[in-house]
């Protein structure tokens, strides 16, 4: 079985800033890019289920300008999941309470199926009185066009092509043209060994696909 949590988590550990850059550009105006310290694994249980769940992972950095920190959390969801908006939330609250810094969430939506958008926000509302408002970015893969990132001389646009939206006759162009970025991104073998894994993890070709192609 695709261990999807490690492989993402490796992809944006290594790449972290690229990734800011691609989704989320204004980050970088206000934030201090060498005070990146990643923190120690979080776990916490869940008392509706019993499980334990790790937070995938938790950078601590500095305002720029500034001499306190905020934390960004970043979840990779591979699966659909109902309510999963109310787990966002407990992990923002219980990472709040130990941790007494702003905290920005953000989810990768990195399933297949379905295609439908996903939630960024979970609310309590009451007839009369809105109780609470949470909010987090949501990136839903499965709903962005892999052309609209051909341009863009990233390597995790690189990578996370190989899971956008894209018709099954494409798929070999898919993986052609995530290895074409590749090459041209001039990194390090063990950064190059790192993303063309990942794609050939998720963009997996039969054999008369490779004679084809």
């Amino acid at each position: 079985m695709i261990d999807h949590d490690r492989l993402f988590k490796e992809l944006i550990q290594t790449f972290f800033w690229e990734f800011i850059e691609l989704f989320l550009p204004e980050v970088l105006e206000y934030v201090t890019q060498d005070s990146l310290n990643f923190l120690t694994e979080e776990i916490f249980t869940d008392v509706t289920t019993g499980e334990k769940r790790r937070v995938d992972l938790l950078a601590q950095v500095k305002w720029r300008g500034e001499d306190s920190y905020f934390l960004i959390h970043l979840e990779n969801q591979a699966y659909n999941q109902q309510e999963f908006e109310r787990r966002m939330f407990h992990y923002f609250a219980r990472l709040d309470a130990k941790f007494l810094m702003p905290i920005f969430p953000i989810v990768i939506f990195s399933y297949d199926e379905p295609k439908r958008p996903e939630k960024s926000q979970y609310l309590v509302n009451f007839p009369h009185r809105k109780i609470l408002e949470f909010n987090y970015v949501a990136i839903q893969l499965n709903n962005l066009n892999w052309r609209s990132f051909l341009n863009k001389p990233n390597p995790v646009a690189a990578a996370l092509m190989a899971k956008m939206n894209f018709q099954p006759e494409e798929r070999i162009r898919v993986k052609l043209e995530c290895l074409r970025m590749l090459v041209t991104l001039q990194l390090n073998p063990a950064k190059i060994e790192l993303i063309s894994g990942f794609i050939d993890t998720y963009l997996r070709l039969n054999t008369r696909a490779r004679i084809k192609c």
